[in-house]
């Protein structure tokens, strides 16, 4: 079985992330991780954090994307395969949505995508074949999103400063049939390989683990 983190948070990107390429790395190959999700915050925060002039042309997929590219250069050294993913956050709300399987020009333009909301992005989300999850919904300040705008929920969130009350986001999952994932949420030493997903098959790339989640073909690494 291949253990897979889905959810996770790089110093590059997320102001509120503490670990970097090395580090995590390490922390997951003791951990015996096959590989990793790199899900940094996508919302107004971390632009300012960058220092990202939002008004001028051009894509800012890949000033995004600079920790999963730092993390999949330091992972060829331990054989660990590391996947392009997202946790976005749209203008007035608290909620956060994991986002897996994109192409990068869906994500190239931040702006009109955190001001146009939840419902405007499902609707070129699934254009794009990209998936959907909503984190931690039951989180303090969040609120469960309607099931027609996304593909599935965050049951099981084992981020230790924070009470996700997964029991609920289950409970929600499964009334609205919705598909199930499970991350650690990792931001600091001590978050790391706390939770996942077990699968029989190892995605190559961003695609096939975005496959893999929607075939539902998989365990949650429960803690």
């Amino acid at each position: 079985m291949y253990r897979i983190e889905t959810h996770l948070h790089t110093a590059y990107v997320s102001h509120c992330g503490w670990l970097g390429a090395q580090a995590l790395i390490r922390m997951y190959a003791a951990g015996g991780y096959s590989a990793i999700c790199v899900t940094d915050h996508y919302n107004r925060d971390t632009f300012d954090y960058l220092e990202t002039d939002l008004s001028a042309p051009g894509s800012r997929a890949d000033e995004f994307l600079l920790g999963f590219r730092r993390l999949q250069r330091e992972a060829e050294r331990y054989g660990i395969l590391v996947y392009e993913g997202a946790e976005l956050r749209f203008d007035g709300s608290d909620n956060d949505y994991l986002l897996y399987g994109f192409h990068r020009s869906l994500i190239a333009d931040p702006d009109p995508i955190m001001r146009g909301g939840l419902a405007k992005f499902s609707e070129r989300c699934r254009a794009d074949g990209a998936l959907l999850i909503q984190a931690h919904p039951f989180r303090e300040k969040c609120t469960p999103a309607p099931a027609e705008y996304i593909d599935g929920v965050e049951v099981q969130n084992t981020n230790p400063r924070h009470d996700s009350r997964d029991s609920l986001a289950l409970s929600y999952a499964k009334k609205h049939h919705l598909l199930m994932t499970a991350g650690s949420d990792c931001h600091r030493p001590g978050d790391e390989c706390r939770s996942g997903i077990l699968s029989d098959t190892l995605p190559k790339d961003g695609f096939e683990f975005a496959r893999l989640i929607r075939s539902g073909n998989y365990r949650l690494i429960r803690p």
